[in-house]
Formats: structure tokens, C-alpha cells, sequence
């Protein structure tokens, strides 16, 4: 017997306390020490350095990368990262708030879309499984611009599911031109992709199933102007102002990214099907029940259940398009989440309305316990066998942590297994959602120790220490979040990171970019000079007996030392 049960009303629980819920709920679990680890080395600090400059010189048209013109991406996210540190001030607080925004916009906006199609319970538990997936909830509290895209791409398809629902009147137009608006946004944080991808998504669904009558009227001409006017004044600004952009851009940034191997983000076509399962974590064993129940009557009832199946075509044109990138990330496949959270959402509101709840979720509660088990498993191992984590003391500081959580998942686990009366369904789900809630806060408390790539600190002996006219270089590598809590720019030796040189004056490219003979004279001539290097770096240098310096600050990877005392 199919668990399916027929688009529900709004019903009659005022959306307003609903949304004071999951604002409560999701906005504490997103902001829980946001702040408290330092910047994660290079995402995080590259995407937090390019909108301090930006405050800093006053240029809000052309992003800069350590004083270099950077146009791997557009603006928008370093816009709200500058507005979010200029009202709030310089801190890992403020910069990583805009994901931590984005991220709880997804949730509402899925929670709204889902309580529209089918229903408020269907509406609530959508929003819950998408908050409380593990990669969504952890891209929430890292600065990247990968939240933002999958949110606004998101509210792209939602406006379009939803405005093809209404009758032409001032809904239907309100949905069509939330749907232009927010593509343009999407464009304006990560390029092409934001409406190209979006538009295949539509166009598939309305090719294959047959629904081109549910399109008119589109709002055309009034929605291209409204696109034109939000994605258009930035692309025409930055080109003015930067001859050769265009080139780079739309060339090498969109087609040879997605096309070529060069970019050393090559990994296997299948990758993402393993991330889908841990990422959408503790939710992954409900996803089949949710598709084959949505998708009821197979292709022979498709037209039936267009919305379902459109639902079902996001998630699998995301997952096929990603996956036939040259070019992958684990944060690319966000935009999967939201529709599977829609589906799984549906699926278990109509299932708690059922007295064999319980019974019915036997098969995804029975996958939750299994993988709580393993990852309680791998974190032990990984830190009470010898090598997994090559730092002894950083396995042995990790190891409470490890504990720690997988007492939480073990308990978790069994406690999702063990129904609870007439709630049982229920209480299995919200038993789910603790565990992953206080997995998260845990690892809130480990990450300062899991990532130790942070030049936080020699940046602010740096920032202490040097004087104007002082030189400061970066040796055989780029540190990003050095610049960003320095608060100034560097130099590099022998290296040049993904930083787009042929921008930059030649005569400022050659004095801040150099070789490693030019470090040398510059080192041993009489002005100031300070060096930031990799331990393993810095011991090379100090095995030669004519390199003289002086330390001025060591974390634990990295030196921090000058020519002079």
C-alpha cells in the first residue's frame, strides 16, 4: 500500500508561527559559535579578503585578490560579505553570517514551496530535513559562495513550479518575476551557470512532459528588462574598466572550467553518489521510499504527477550535470538538496498521518542506525590507530571530541530504532534531528583543532610589527586569510597561486611577484623584510648557514621571520 496521500490545504496553522519556529530553531543552530574557529585556509579566506579590499579601496565594481583584479566570480557574495563586516566590523562572525543567511532563506523557501504544493506538515518536515542535512547545514557556516548559488537557483525553480500553478493575475506574475530576479542574482554570485542551469531544469521538465500550456504567460519582455537591470550593470561596468576580462570570463572561467582537466578538480564520475548519501545524512535512507512514492505510477501517470516529477528532474539533472563536469567539488551539488528535501518532506508527513508509521520508516530508520554506527566507528579509529591522522598530538587533542560524538550517534541511532507509542514515527524523526544537531555543535568545539592551516596569528604579529615601506612575502605559496587578518597585501616569492596576474601593472607584478634570486638580494640589501613560510619550507632555508633570520612567530605549520631583529 503506497503511503501517498493527496495535496493537502495550507491547513490551519498560520504560517507566521511556523516560520518563528524554523527561524528560531535553524537561525540558532547556523549561528552556534559561527565565529569561534578561524578561517578555514584558502576557501574562507580568499572569499573573505576579496570583500575587505573591497571596503578598503572603495571599488565595489572590480574584486581584488591580494591587490590583484580576481574575476573568477562575480560580486554579489563579496557585496554582502562588505556590507556584513562594515556593519558589524572585521570578524569571522561577520563574514561567515551571509552563508549562514543564505542558508536559512533555503530552508523558508523550501518550507514555503513545500506547504504550497502539498501542505503545511509537508511544508514543516521539508524545511527540517534540508536544515538539518549534514552538508547543507555544514556549507552554512563556511564562507563560499556555493550557499548562496544553491539558494538562489533554488528560488529560481520553486518561483517557476509555483508561478506555473497559478492562473495569470498578480500571483502568478509576483512568482515569475521572483523567478527572473533571483536567476539574476544566481548569475550575479557564480556566473552563467546561475540561469543556464536553471533554464535546463525547466525546459526538460516541460519537454518531457508535455506542460508548455501551464508557461503562458511567461512575463517576457517585462522579466528579461527586470533580469537585464539586476544581472547586466556589473558585466557592462568591469568590462569597461578591464579591457581582456570578457575573454577570461566567459572563456576560461565557463566553458574550458566545466570542459577541461587542467583545473586539478578532476575526480571520478560516480563521486557524487557517495557525497549525496553522507551529505544528505541523517536523511539518506528515506530518499527511495520518497521518489517511488512521489513518482507513483511510474511514466504512465507522469502527467498526473508533473509536480512530483518535476522535483524528481532537478535533483537528477543537477546530479548528471555535476557529474559530467571536468571540474568538481563537493559543494557543487548543493542545488541537488532542496528538491530531495521537498520529496522526502511530503513523504514523511503523509506517512505520520498513518498507525503503521513507525513500521513504514523501518528501512531508512535501519540505514540511519547503520551509518551512525560507521562514522562512530571511522572517528574512533581515526583517532586511536597510529597513522590515520599523521599528528599525533593533533589525534590525541581530537580524540574527547571523537568520543564524543560517537556516543551521540550510537545513542542517536538506537533511539531512532526504538518506537515511542502512537508518536513513534514521529519521535524517531526528531530523534534524527538531535543527533545531527548536537553532532554539529560538538564539532563546533574540534574544528580549531582539525584545521590547523591557519596564519591567524603570525598575521597579527605581522600587522604588529611591521612598518610602512617594511616588505612582507609569502614563500613558495599564497596564504589567503594572511591578508585578510593582516590586513594588508603581499608578496610572493616563486609563486602565483590562482592569481590573474596578466591584470595587474607590470611594474607592480614584477616588484611583488618574484624568484627566489630576487628574495635573496631583497633579504640580504638593508631594508626590512618579513617572510611567511611552511615549516617544511622554512627548514630548507635555514639549513643554509649564509640565510640569516630572526622568528619572530611559529604556529603549527608555519614560521614567521624577518632579515633584521
Amino acid at each position: 500500500m503506497s503511503s501517498s496521500a493527496p495535496p493537502q490545504t495550507a491547513g490551519p496553522y498560520p504560517w507566521q508561527r511556523d516560520v518563528l519556529v524554523l527561524v528560531l530553531i535553524f537561525g540558532g543552530l547556523l549561528a552556534f559559535r559561527l565565529g569561534s574557529a578561524p578561517l578555514a585556509n584558502p576557501d574562507e579566506g580568499r572569499y573573505s579578503e576579496v570583500p575587505r579590499e573591497m571596503v578598503a579601496s572603495g571599488d565595489w565594481v572590480t574584486p581584488r585578490l591580494n591587490g590583484v583584479p580576481y574575476f573568477e566570480k562575480p560580486p554579489l557574495m563579496y557585496w554582502i560579505v562588505a556590507a556584513c563586516e562594515r556593519a558589524l566590523g572585521p570578524s569571522e562572525w561577520a563574514v561567515r553570517l551571509a552563508p549562514a543567511l543564505f542558508a536559512l532563506g533555503g530552508i523558508l523557501a523550501t518550507y514555503g514551496t513545500a506547504r504550497r504544493i502539498y501542505g503545511r506538515d509537508a511544508g514543516f518536515w521539508a524545511a527540517v530535513v534540508l536544515g538539518t542535512s549534514l552538508l547543507y547545514l555544514a556549507l552554512g557556516r563556511i564562507v563560499l559562495l556555493d550557499m548562496a548559488l544553491s539558494v538562489l537557483m533554488s528560488a529560481t525553480l520553486f518561483c517557476f513550479i509555483l508561478g506555473v500553478r497559478e492562473r495569470p493575475g498578480a500571483a502568478r506574475r509576483l512568482f515569475f518575476y521572483g523567478l527572473y530576479a533571483s536567476s539574476a542574482l544566481a548569475t550575479l554570485t557564480k556566473g552563467l551557470e546561475g540561469f543556464l542551469v536553471t533554464g535546463a531544469v525547466m525546459f526538460l521538465w516541460l519537454l518531457a512532459f508535455n506542460q508548455w500550456g501551464r508557461l503562458r504567460p511567461l512575463y517576457l519582455p517585462s522579466g528579461i528588462a527586470l533580469f537585464l537591470a539586476v544581472a547586466a550593470p556589473w558585466h557592462l561596468l568591469v568590462a569597461s574598466r578591464n579591457p581582456g576580462w570578457a575573454h577570461f570570463y566567459f572563456i576560461y572561467e565557463h566553458w574550458e572550467r566545466f570542459t577541461d582537466k587542467d583545473h586539478g578538480r578532476v575526480l571520478p564520475f560516480w563521486i557524487y553518489a557517495p557525497i549525496v548519501i553522507l551529505g544528505f545524512f541523517p536523511w539518506t535512507g528515506f530518499l527511495w521510499s520518497s521518489l517511488r512514492d512521489a513518482l507513483a505510477g511510474g511514466w504512465a501517470r507522469r502527467r498526473e504527477n508533473a509536480q512530483a516529477w518535476f522535483f524528481a528532474t532537478w535533483a537528477a539533472f543537477i546530479f548528471l550535470f555535476f557529474s559530467a563536469s571536468q571540474s568538481k567539488l563537493i559543494p557543487y551539488i548543493l542545488p541537488l538538496f532542496p528538491p530531495l528535501a521537498v520529496l522526502t518532506g511530503r513523504w514523511l508527513a503523509a506517512t505520520f498521518q498513518m498507525p503503521d508509521a513507525f513500521a513504514r520508516m523501518k528501512v531508512g530508520l535501519r540505514t540511519f542506525g547503520f551509518l551512525c554506527g560507521l562514522l562512530a566507528a571511522a572517528l574512533c579509529v581515526s583517532v586511536l590507530r597510529p597513522g590515520v591522522i599523521r599528528d599525533s598530538d593533533q589525534a590525541q587533542a581530537l580524540a574527547p571530541y571523537a568520543f564524543v560524538i560517537a556516543a551521540i550517534l550510537v545513542m542517536g541511532g538506537i533511539r531512532a530504532l526504538v518506537p515511542r507509542g502512537d508518536t513513534g514515527g514521529r519521535g524517531a524523526a526528531v530523534a534524527m534531528t538531535a543527533t545531527l544537531a548536537f553532532m554539529i555543535g560538538v564539532l563546533t568545539y574540534a574544528m580549531p583543532i582539525v584545521d590547523q592551516r591557519s596564519t591567524k596569528e603570525l598575521a597579527a604579529a605581522a600587522a604588529a610589527r611591521a612598518r610602512p615601506g617594511d616588505r612582507v612575502y609569502h614563500y613558495h605559496a599564497f596564504f589567503h586569510d594572511f591578508t585578510y587578518y593582516a590586513g594588508r597585501t603581499v608578496g610572493l616569492v616563486d609563486y602565483r597561486d590562482e592569481l590573474e596576474l596578466q591584470f595587474l601593472d607590470p611594474g607592480e607584478r614584477d616588484a611583488r611577484f618574484i624568484d627566489d634570486q630576487e628574495f635573496r638580494r631583497e633579504w640580504a640589501g638593508p631594508g626590512r623584510v618579513f617572510l611567511v613560510a611552511r615549516i617544511r619550507d622554512a627548514a630548507a632555508l635555514f639549513a643554509d648557514g649564509s640565510f640569516h633570520y630572526h622568528i619572530v612567530a611559529a604556529g603549527p605549520h608555519h614560521y614567521l621571520f624577518s632579515n633584521q631583529p
